[in-house]
């Protein structure tokens, strides 16, 4: 069974300056003199609180981390599966000279091990830290790039000061969030804001917020558009949203649909003729190829991206930005591919890229699968392998949430 990989990093010395009155941990020297005031680092402590949520799942969890203070220690203790990635290059013995770059390097070994969420500790400079990290692999346009665009991270709070929205309420709701992603349960995908003071004119009594950029969070799932008075999701309107949500987001690149209901629902919202049990190709809103076949797909996708090479495919991510699938599951059973696709084979999916799949179902449909998995069943155990994982799925106008997908192995 394949495990759920939680990325994990504590900053040792968050908050070590809030109980000597020094107003948080940022600036050299500061945790330091700390120290010497007899202040005490608690962010492990208050790790461990949102691990322990975790025990009941041990064996279905794998823990990568960074060294010592920087999480093996809080996860190793409880048990946990644990692999160190990272090794920060700070004396073990004196937790409070870990330093920013080693958070930014253990989150960018993280990030190469394809982890599902990234849960960490600390406060608004630490998840300055972590956003940073993340921007910087954003940079060097490799494989690894889209993946980090899509990286849900969640704060277990320890620092002096919570402006940000990445974080939990409390380090126990942190656990809560991950279980909820553990045992298969729906978990909405939004964005939230990172957000810092300055701690130097934040000392002299000034209080001076700045918005350092956004990453993608996990909350409890929320009904927050689109619901009747009874509660349950009204299925037009749903559908709507969703519609208007890929609508938005078609430029220049071309869309192939996949079958299903729902991806029919998109077509008549782009007055398009559809194929409901076929695959049809759209380019700037309009139909070039209906009901198309695995070869004559194929052949397409080469034309567009101006390939000749028709056999291994090895594409820059600004060439594979141009193609987007659309597809969504199969009712009851969850099939993504494998059922009702065929047309979409190993070749077309690889050629298209994991991050540009676009997946769209109501949360009705998806509760409907009772916590079960989504399911790529391609007929390579490869690249339903590379297809598992937590993928978002739109399921509303700006509007997505987290869902597992698995292979059949």
């Amino acid at each position: 069974m394949t495990q759920f990989k939680l990325g994990f990093i504590i900053n040792p010395i968050a908050g070590v300056g809030g109980s000597v009155a020094l107003k948080g941990s940022d600036g050299e020297g500061i945790a330091e003199q700390a120290m010497m005031l007899g202040a005490q680092a608690k962010a492990n402590q208050r790790a461990k609180l949102a691990l322990e949520i975790l025990l009941p799942y041990k064996d279905k969890i794998k823990i990568f981390t960074a060294n010592d203070l920087m999480g093996e220690q809080c996860a190793s203790s409880l048990g946990f599966d644990v692999e160190v990635v990272y090794q920060s290059s700070s004396d073990i013995d004196c937790e409070y000279k870990t330093t920013a770059k080693d958070t930014e390097f253990a989150v960018q070994a993280l990030i190469k091990q394809r982890i599902d969420i990234l849960l960490f500790a600390g406060g608004d400079g630490t998840a300055r830290n972590i956003c940073q990290s993340v921007s910087d692999s954003l940079t060097d346009k490799s494989q690894e790039d889209c993946y980090a665009k899509s990286l849900p991270v969640l704060g277990i709070p320890a620092g002096c000061k919570i402006h940000s929205g990445v974080y939990a309420i409390t380090p126990k709701a942190a656990g809560r969030v991950v279980e909820l992603m553990v045992t298969k349960q729906l978990v909405t995908l939004t964005e939230a804001d990172v957000m810092d003071i300055d701690e130097s004119l934040f000392r002299q009594g000034v209080v001076k917020a700045k918005r350092y950029g956004e990453m993608q969070i996990p909350s409890e799932l929320r009904y927050v558009q689109a619901v009747k008075s009874g509660g349950k999701e009204s299925n037009e309107l749903v559908l709507q949203d969703i519609a208007a949500d890929v609508i938005d987001k078609m430029e220049d690149e071309l869309f192939i649909i996949g079958s299903g209901s729902t991806t029919a629902f998109l077509m008549e919202e782009l007055t398009l003729d559809n194929t409901l049990l076929g695959v049809d190709v759209v380019y700037q809103q309009s139909v070039v190829a209906s009901d198309v076949t695995e070869p004559n797909l194929w052949k397409l996708i080469q034309e567009h991206l101006n390939k000749e090479n028709s056999t291994a495919i090895k594409m820059t991510n600004e060439q594979n930005n141009k193609i987007k699938l659309v597809i969504t599951l199969i009712g009851g059973q969850g099939h993504i591919f494998g059922r009702g696709n065929q047309q979409l084979s190993p070749r077309i999916i690889r050629a298209i890229g994991k991050e540009n799949i676009i997946i769209i179902a109501t949360k009705a449909k998806l509760n409907e699968l009772n916590a079960r998995p989504l399911i790529a069943d391609t007929g390579d155990s490869l690249l339903d392998e590379e297809l598992s994982g937590y993928l978002p799925i739109v399921t509303g106008y700006n509007d997505q949430v987290l869902y597992p997908v698995y292979s059949p192995q």
